[in-house]
């Protein structure tokens, strides 16, 4: 047994809930004046406590300061529903990483980590969220709710998927994105990530599917996940070297600088022609390198939860 391997299953991603919350945190300190109202779920005053009223919102460190009784009165109150759906597939597990943490993040690592980030907002803003996961199989569903219960399972979901890689290989995405949009009953901000690796074929059946997420006015959000430095720039050393597709094996020989122009030139255009066609779809596409922070992650989220109505 590799007890290494087996050591780093069971902490990678163990306190993922606290990972989310200093990510959230440090976001928010990051911004100056910020101009979303409401968003950090931080009251707008305290009100006195009158007997009767419900003791949820009892603020129980200034009761032990001053022995009164007073209730957080909060910017807004919203009845918001996020549904999180995360692509599992083999190429999600990319870079191969033997322990996710913060600044050493595969795809599905960032993917789990950036829902995390939004499901601790959703939480402090008592906001229902919902979580689908896919691979070659409709892996994990779960409706939108709110309870400490639910935001538990999900993140030990979560967790568990970015330390576990799938056994399959190719993933249809569009057929799973139908089998979650038949489950969407009620209007919900839909947010999902996925490196976007298609067919040509399947491409035009993605965007099927995604116009059928957006039935019944859903908000579409695709978090378009991708690697700069290889993905993108094609970095690496210029010696011969093979190339191998983790989801279909097929394989090929070459020297990096022989390709990398006309590489760059290719995934460039292609990531031109996913803005193109996800803006005729009205869905809002957003590339997300994981080489980055959250912020793209966030001030997305945030934008999205003022405009929904």
């Amino acid at each position: 047994m590799d007890i290494q391997k087996e050591l780093n299953k069971t902490t990678g991603f163990k306190n993922l809930a606290l990972l989310a919350s200093q990510v959230v945190e440090g976001f928010i300190s990051g911004m100056h004046k910020s101009p979303f109202h409401g968003f950090s779920a931080e009251f707008a005053e305290h009100k006195i406590y009158n007997p009767g009223e419900s003791t949820r919102h009892i603020d129980w460190k200034l009761f032990a300061k001053t022995d009164k009784l007073y209730t957080k009165r909060f910017d807004e109150e919203t009845n918001l529903r996020c549904h999180l759906i995360i692509d599992n597939s083999p190429s999600m597990h990319y870079p191969a990483i033997t322990h996710q943490q913060l600044g050493n993040l595969n795809k599905i690592g960032y993917s789990a980590l950036a829902a995390a980030s939004v499901m601790n907002v959703l939480k402090k803003q008592r906001d229902a969220v919902g979580l689908s996961i896919y691979s070659d199989a409709y892996e994990y569903y779960a409706p939108e709710k709110g309870s400490d219960r639910h935001h538990n399972m999900l993140l030990d979901q979560l967790s568990n998927m970015a330390v576990n890689k799938p056994k399959g290989t190719s993933t249809n995405t569009y057929k799973y994105l139908h089998e979650i949009a038949e489950k969407m009953k009620r209007r919900s901000l839909i947010f999902l990530f996925t490196d976007m690796f298609q067919s040509d074929v399947q491409e035009k059946e993605l965007f099927e599917a995604l116009r059928h997420l957006k039935y019944n006015k859903h908000d579409v959000v695709l978090f378009h996940t991708y690697d700069s430095a290889t993905e993108l720039d094609f970095n690496f050393s210029n010696k011969p070297s093979r190339y191998t597709d983790v989801e279909t094996g097929e394989h090929i020989d070459l020297y990096a600088d022989n390709v990398k122009d006309v590489y760059k030139e290719a995934v460039s255009a292609y990531f031109d022609k996913l803005r193109v066609r996800c803006g005729q779809n009205k869905i809002k596409y957003m590339p997300v390198d994981i080489q980055h922070n959250f912020d793209v992650v966030l001030i997305t989220f945030l934008l999205e939860r003022q405009l929904f109505k």
